[in-house]
């Protein structure tokens, strides 16, 4: 969000009549969410710079379009998310994971999950939430990205709505057979974890 006091639409004009102090002005306005949804889905194999860089010229690139119907976080948002989503889909991504991928830490949260219904301690979370970063590799990148948004930043389906542009419907179907998916793909792994 904007800085209180900042003025978005006068700024976005002055960008557009080339003054490069209201560009810097710009984009030090949006960065911060912009990063964090670079942050939020980042390919593996792809630098978070380097993408963040990709957004803010297809923002600049593309600023004469922007109609201002839409708050520009929104615009920006629906282009950093689309971008994120390309780099998802050129990755080369392996269609299964096993046992064997999994670190030994991994390997002991999954034996966890498997034989207890107790909580993960504190000093288990990095590797649960590897294990989960790994889970979540096996989804398209449209299901990676309803799960992201909507079990792990805790977003509405309206704010999922904005972001992507699909309907309720459609996200709320999107999420359920991700989850399915996920969850299929855990049992697998538990089955393979067991002697």
């Amino acid at each position: 969000m904007a800085e209180p006091g900042f003025d978005m639409p006068a700024c976005v004009e002055r960008v557009r009549q080339r003054d490069e102090a209201a560009a810097r002005e710009l984009f030090q306005q949006l960065y911060p969410l912009v990063i964090k949804l670079v942050r939020s889905h980042l390919p593996r194999r792809t630098s978070e710079d380097d993408l963040t860089q990709t957004i803010f010229m297809k923002v600049f690139a593309n600023l004469e379009q922007y109609s201002g119907k839409v708050p520009l976080e929104h615009w920006v948002s629906r282009i950093a998310i689309n971008t994120c989503i390309k780099a998802l889909r050129s990755e080369k991504v392996r269609p299964e994971i096993r046992c064997a991928d999994l670190s030994e830490e991994e390997s002991q949260v999954l034996d966890l999950l498997a034989t207890t219904n107790e909580e993960l301690r504190p000093d288990r979370n990095v590797a649960s939430r590897d294990l989960v970063e790994k889970l979540l590799a096996l989804l398209n990148p449209e299901d990676r990205l309803v799960i992201n948004l909507m079990n792990l930043e805790g977003r509405s389906i309206e704010e999922v709505r904005q972001i992507t542009g699909w309907n309720e419907s459609a996200i709320k179907v999107r999420a359920f057979r991700a989850r399915n998916r996920l969850r299929s793909h855990l049992e697998k792994l538990m089955k393979e974890e067991k002697p």
